[in-house]
């Protein structure tokens, strides 16, 4: 193995439930009635996506989607500057992998804006050779498009890397890819674990509770 690529949210921060609540405030603010049930549907999406169903569930005016979009970009930032969000261990695992020689990259759904903020909240601003977010490519996760373009960045084989992944689509989109997969489960907390098990078993290769475990 010579690359590791880390998903971001969920695996980097803690940032789920950080997009729901700017989902919620954005678009209840332009008269969406944003429900729990529908909230969980969105989970896999791109922001893009995201704007463009709950417009589709309750059309609204004088905001475009991009700019509702954006909205929700923009408090999400805010957000992660204000809440400790970052996941433990994160910073230790990548400096352990990155001492021991591995090539790091990030594939995310998230918008590239976002990323920099990211890693500055968790002090990995230098740590990723490359970075690839889904809002340059034809379709996100659990598509394998932002995992392709990571393994050409690399210039590394998917037989010759690890991807980590807290969710379903991103454990499917990179199996489409070819890479190996690491769902990591953060301590049991993660929904993959008790909603999908038999799509965990199906895609990915090891289940780890605790990141920490990767440098074990």
């Amino acid at each position: 193995m010579k690359a590791v690529i880390f998903d971001m949210d969920g695996v980097i921060v803690d940032s789920e439930p950080l997009w729901q609540q700017a989902e919620r405030e954005v678009f209840s603010d332009l008269g969406v009635k944003v429900t729990d049930e529908l909230s969980q549907i969105t989970q896999s999406m791109t922001t893009t996506e995201v704007a463009r169903f709950w417009y589709k569930q309750s059309p609204w005016s004088d905001t475009s989607v991009s700019e509702a979009e954006s909205q929700v970009v923009d408090r999400v930032i805010e957000l992660i500057q204000k809440h400790d969000c970052v996941m433990p261990y994160i910073t230790r695992v990548v400096g352990e992998l990155t001492s021991r020689g591995f090539r790091l990259g990030l594939a995310t759904n998230s918008p590239y804006r976002i990323i920099p903020e990211v890693l500055a909240r968790a002090d990995l601003t230098s740590a990723f050779e490359v970075i690839s977010s889904s809002e340059f490519e034809k379709a996100g996760k659990p598509e394998p498009d932002v995992y392709l373009s990571t393994l050409k960045k690399l210039a590394v084989s998917p037989q010759k890397c690890l991807a980590i992944e807290d969710s379903n689509s991103g454990i499917v989109a990179a199996k489409k890819a070819g890479i190996k997969t690491i769902a990591f489960c953060n301590n049991g907390r993660n929904p993959i674990r008790e909603a999908v098990p038999l799509q965990i078993q199906a895609f990915a290769h090891v289940d780890y509770t605790a990141l920490e475990a990767l440098t074990a």
